[in-house]
């Protein structure tokens, strides 16, 4: 399954499997292998974790796989949204389709026709303080035999009940499929999906912000020239883009150099556009290595660390450090806005500066927006403690990487959406037509935002426009 197909899969698109004559005699391989073994092997015929030196005999093993899921789901509330957890559980069958998995067909069979039917297993999104996903993933995977909770229609119910609708019997796992359903890091990875899109779709309406900035003020041109990017042709194709969007725009006479914040936004996102490459090269990496421990390769059982996701984790913390630059930038270009020494407007963007207050309250709003993003900046991928009596002594939290970065994207576009709103004021203000590719995105603004003519409760237009950012 390509990166295209996790997202498209999160977003609702239907799973459709294809042959798993591979996977069959895969599974086959394994079992024998199993069967000749002479050592213990992870998981199957021990415990975990510090409990990993205990044998088990055969009928703790008959009960072993399902216990797994069962004992470890410690979590609760908040739960994942729904597009998340289908991203994890397609994440999931992915792995469970590689040969180092050694799943059986019928379990990944399983998990695609509960993608297909709308299960929805309710999955922690905090304190998961586990080394892997252990956690989450037994929330996730319970609810296959039958215990837990799922959410249908975002009502917590039980799984047992989810089950029977849909005319189902809890799925008996055989060797090694439980400790596969709770091995490796499905959770970190469907955050690289999803944040990384989300954060890219972020990107583009902060290049359109700051075309519409340059625009506004007349801001001279010369500094966007691409060849001033030397070799960078992330840094030349965002110069291009900006450029372009502003082509035939007036400019003005009286203005030599703009605010640094003016100038400096097309190197700010192009490093975001960077960070999000490099995100998505490492999430790819991940996805394509194995992540069972033990995995099944060349025919033994070899222990691995497929589960510590740092290289995801470390590159969502990188994104939200470079989108918080962005933000930055993007909160002081509207305070520039407001400053008629500057612009040459209004002071403040207002139609009658004193008796009314103009866009300063946005700015306001803006710099709020900020400051909760100033505070998700610590990287949340450090930070190892000790668990499971010294076993576990090291932890990734790349999902809680991606839960920060979740958060930043959220104000983010609360300030694109302050700036916005302020970008139009100016616009109406100016009088002028502006750029000739920009004047289709004034008019998309104006529809949900109106001139403001006189004061009034602005929170509303943000909201709005928000709501245009996420339904496309």
């Amino acid at each position: 399954m390509k990166a295209l197909d996790i997202l498209a899969i999160a977003r609702g698109a239907r799973v459709e499997l294809g042959p798993l004559d591979d996977v069959a005699a895969n599974r086959r391989a394994m079992l024998a292998a199993l069967d000749a073994a002479d050592k213990p092997v992870y998981g199957v015929n021990t415990g975990m974790g510090r409990l990993a030196g205990v044998a088990l005999d055969a009928e703790q093993q008959a009960a072993h796989q399902r216990n797994l899921l069962i004992g470890r789901a410690v979590g609760g509330p908040p739960w994942l949204p729904a597009p998340d957890v289908r991203a994890l559980l397609a994440v999931k069958l992915h792995g469970l389709l590689a040969p180092t998995t050694a799943a059986s067909p019928e379990l990944a069979t399983f998990l695609a026709d509960r993608l297909n039917d709308g299960f929805v297993p309710a999955v922690p999104r905090e304190a998961l303080g586990s080394a892997g996903e252990i956690i989450p993933l037994s929330h996730a995977f319970q609810t296959f035999v039958g215990v837990g909770t799922v959410l249908d229609k975002g009502v917590e119910t039980p799984a047992a009940d989810a089950l029977k609708r849909r005319r189902l019997k809890p799925f008996p796992l055989g060797p090694k499929e439980g400790a596969s359903l709770i091995q490796g890091s499905p959770l970190a990875l469907a955050h690289a999906f999803m944040r990384g899109a989300e954060a890219a779709e972020a990107v583009e309406l902060q290049i359109l912000a700051a075309a519409m900035a340059i625009d506004v003020l007349g801001a001279p041109r010369t500094i966007y020239d691409p060849a001033l990017a030397g070799p960078d042709t992330v840094l030349a194709k965002v110069l291009k883009d900006i450029r372009s969007r502003t082509t035939n725009s007036a400019t003005r006479s009286d203005l030599v150099q703009a605010p640094v914040s003016f100038r400096v936004a097309p190197q700010a996102i192009a490093h975001a556009l960077r960070t999000l490459d490099d995100l998505a090269a490492a999430r790819d990496l991940l996805l394509a290595a194995p992540t069972d421990s033990p995995s099944f390769l060349n025919g033994r059982f070899t222990s691995t660390a497929g589960y510590h996701a740092v290289t995801v984790g470390l590159r969502l913390d990188a994104v939200t450090a470079a989108l918080t630059h962005v933000a930055e930038i993007s909160v002081q270009r509207l305070h520039r806005l407001m400053d008629s020494q500057f612009t040459g407007l209004n002071a403040q963007l207002a139609m009658d500066p004193g008796p009314q207050a103009g866009l300063s309250p946005i700015h306001k709003r803006a710099a709020g927006e900020l400051h909760e993003i100033r505070r998700l900046t610590t990287p949340a991928t450090l930070g190892s403690l000790d668990t499971s009596a010294g076993q576990e002594d090291v932890q990734a939290h790349a999902w809680a990487a991606g839960e920060q970065l979740r958060r930043v994207i959220d104000h983010l576009l609360s300030i694109t959406a302050c700036e916005l709103t302020g970008l139009a004021q100016a616009h109406h203000l100016r009088g002028l037509p502006g750029a000739p590719r920009l004047r289709e995105a004034y008019a998309w603004i104006a529809e949900t935002v109106p001139p403001v003519l006189v004061d009034r409760p602005l929170g509303e237009d943000v909201r709005r426009l928000r709501a245009k950012f996420t339904s496309g």
